[in-house]
């Protein structure tokens, strides 16, 4: 809570460079109190090397994970769908048209399976990273290629990757729920500046039920094959979408 109390009075009344740095202020001050309340252990930090390469593994292949990954899949793609329309409104630029969404996924596809190759984790567009974009209003992708180079460079770094994992959940847990509540907010307010009244009953019960099937815990199937979360919602949103009939005032 004082993470989050912290990030949102920078965001809201921090002038100059204050306005740029919510984040940090809001992880350093929950970083401070969880020192001073003794629950942060140094131990990974004292054990790590100074430089280390990252554990690279060869990929391997087995059906029933591909399987179960998916209508996984479904998720960060959608998530992508969704976090360009964000970024879009923000800035004010139409990225599903320059340079289109085909590319983006594309680019976004290619990452993911360059990064599998190496054993590494899959790359997503991350909507925490949009909500901060959104709240800093740093829209210049050349920060974003700077802080890419920075990062890749700083992976090589072991002690300070083992110093961040030392950062309390509940610190991050304060900033993530900002993060991703704004990404709620900028997709509803891309919708009305669209002119879709979301009173409208159609509309209520899509947004509702994406809403509720997304955030509620709803669950489908089980064992390997099971839709819950964001491809749930997804899957259940497209489908209202296309079955229930446009009402005039949509027209």
């Amino acid at each position: 809570m004082a993470s989050l109390l912290v990030t949102l009075l920078l965001a809201v009344f921090g002038r100059g460079l204050l306005r740029l740095v919510p984040i940090i202020g809001g992880i350093a001050t929950g970083y401070a109190l969880a020192l001073i309340m003794g629950v942060v252990d140094f131990t990974p930090v004292r054990e790590a090397a100074w430089l280390s390469i990252p554990n690279f593994t060869a990929p391997s292949f087995h059906w029933a994970a591909i399987l179960f990954m998916i209508p996984v899949a479904i998720a960060p793609a959608v998530e992508h769908i969704g976090d360009m329309v964000a970024i879009g409104s923000v800035t004010r630029k139409n990225y599903l048209e320059k340079p289109g969404l085909h590319r983006t996924l594309l680019g976004d596809g290619l990452a993911t399976t360059a990064a599998a190759l190496f054993g590494g984790p899959p790359n997503t567009t991350y909507s925490e990273v949009t909500g901060a974009v959104t709240l800093t209003k740093a829209f210049n992708p050349k920060y974003m290629i700077v802080a890419a180079v920075i990062a890749i460079i700083l992976a090589f770094v072991g002690k300070l990757g083992a110093l961040l994992q030392t950062i309390p959940g509940p610190v991050m847990g304060g900033i993530m729920t900002l993060l991703f509540g704004s990404i709620a907010v900028v997709g509803m307010n891309t919708l009305v500046r669209a002119g879709q009244s979301l009173t409208a009953a159609r509309n209520l019960v899509v947004v509702s039920l994406i809403l509720v099937f997304g955030i509620g815990g709803m669950q489908f199937g089980g064992g390997q094959f099971t839709l819950q979360g964001v491809s749930l919602a997804a899957l259940v949103g497209i489908a209202l979408n296309w079955l229930l009939p446009a009402e005039k005032e949509d027209e």
